[in-house]
């Protein structure tokens, strides 16, 4: 028979062995609790951004990207109750979660090619991601609606932005440049048709420090295709840069450029000129309406066509249309024409002063011209 002497450790030992069993699956939950007090710590708020297409998106893998820093990623995809939008659920960091304020906008960046350049040539290798703009409002959100391009401005970016009113678009588009002294210094960041569809508004981003060259006096002018006229001298042609003739673009110059004049307010209205010489003309101010009878038939006049008088273009025709005469059932033409009399210049001075309007006194003037052989 073996007595255990008093003293022997091996009861304590027993002990020691049963604590470290438990100790390995202690440090593997408290690991985990703290991975997940971090993970819950570094997690922003859940948004859904809809999209026409998820082509190039992946939950999982796809990125939401803001600066180029990556700020989320897209957790799930699925199809809309009607089928027809695709629902972009999207998980964004922490640091991330001033993105998701009511302004804020999200695109899908993969390889593009347009007439004014490729762009995403990146992601030929990376993968397409979602990029991200966040907005000035303090409004929170989780609902978006994704655009189906880029935005031409992000903001935050240094310069000015101008409203620009025009007959139509042409071949401008968001994107198009902006040119002063043939170098691009801004973009077309937005368009759309005025409540009346009779013109565009156009919205134009100037970057800085260029933006400093537009004054209350600048006009603006479009400067897309090929500017090609005849007249008595000949031909002339203009054009501006080869991606302006391509893709379109808008020029402007400011007139007596000078540090003392006061900068206009940022979103100010400017008109759109269709060339550069109607651009930097004179204002034509109020246009006086006169209608010309002519007896004999007038090939090749057409609507647009200019009113000069002494080699000077005063005005242009408004409309064409037929009368009738029973004296010899005949058909003379009415012409509609537009008349400036600011065009005329210094001459306003010296005509007579018996009238009290402008349009009066010009058309007094006018037929007195017209008895006299005019």
């Amino acid at each position: 028979m073996i007595h255990e002497q008093p003293g022997e450790p091996v009861i304590i030992r027993q002990r020691w062995r049963i604590a470290l069993i438990w100790l390995v699956p202690a440090l593997a939950m408290l690991t985990g609790l703290a991975m997940l007090i971090h993970t819950w710590s570094d997690t922003g708020p859940e948004i859904v951004i809809s999209f026409q297409s998820a082509s190039g998106l992946e939950a999982g893998r796809t990125v939401v990207k803001y600066k180029d820093v990556a700020v989320g990623s897209v957790k799930d995809i699925s199809l809309s109750q009607d089928s027809q939008q695709v629902l972009v659920t999207v998980q964004l960091n922490k640091n991330a979660e001033n993105l998701a304020h009511a302004d804020s906008r999200f695109w899908v960046v993969r390889p593009r090619v347009a007439i004014n350049g490729v762009t995403g040539i990146d992601t030929l290798l990376s993968g397409a991601y979602i990029g991200a703009d966040k907005g000035e409002s303090t409004q929170e959100k989780t609902r978006f609606i994704g655009l189906e391009s880029p935005p031409a401005v992000i903001n935050g970016m240094p310069g000015s932005r101008f409203i620009i009113q025009a007959d139509d678009l042409g071949s401008l588009d968001s994107g198009s440049p902006v040119y002063y002294r043939r170098i691009p210094v801004g973009r077309v960041a937005s368009y759309q048709l005025n409540r009346d569809g009779r013109s565009v508004q156009l919205q134009v981003f100037i970057d800085a420090p260029y933006d400093r060259f537009v004054t209350p006096n600048t006009r603006f002018w479009n400067a897309s295709g090929v500017d090609l006229s005849v007249d008595a001298n000949g031909f002339r042609l203009r054009t501006q840069t080869l991606a302006a003739v391509m893709a379109g673009g808008i020029a402007f110059s400011t007139p007596d450029l000078d540090d003392t004049i006061a900068r206009p307010e940022p979103l100010t209205t400017y008109k759109l000129a269709s060339d550069r010489e109607s651009a930097l003309s004179p204002p034509d101010g109020p246009p006086i309406l006169f209608k010309l009878r002519f007896d004999r038939s007038l090939h090749g006049l057409e609507i647009g066509a200019p009113v000069e008088f002494s080699s000077v273009k005063i005005g242009y025709v408004t409309a064409i249309a037929l009368d009738y005469s029973k004296t010899g059932y005949r058909f003379p033409t009415v012409v509609s024409i537009e008349v400036f009399p600011n065009r005329l210049g210094d001459v306003l001075d010296r005509l007579p002063k018996q009238a009290t309007s402008l349009e009066q006194q010009t058309a007094e003037f006018t037929r007195d011209l017209v008895e006299h052989g005019l």
